[in-house]
């Protein structure tokens, strides 16, 4: 699984950027650690990681 191929799934079910940002947000208010263990899992480096926990 790829960020790529993650994104692609949200966009098929019909989720806008905001939607998206909103999963990501509650995703890390709530469970912060298995967040970003998710990032990674994705191949999300460790930048990117940082501005997505920052949303």
């Amino acid at each position: 699984m790829t960020k790529e191929n993650w994104v692609a799934m949200f966009k098929e079910i019909g989720l806008t950027e905001d939607q998206m940002n909103n999963w990501h947000c509650i995703f890390e208010k709530q469970y912060p650690d298995d967040h970003k263990e998710f990032l990674k899992w994705l191949g999300i480096d460790d930048n990117e990681i940082t501005k997505i926990k920052q949303l």
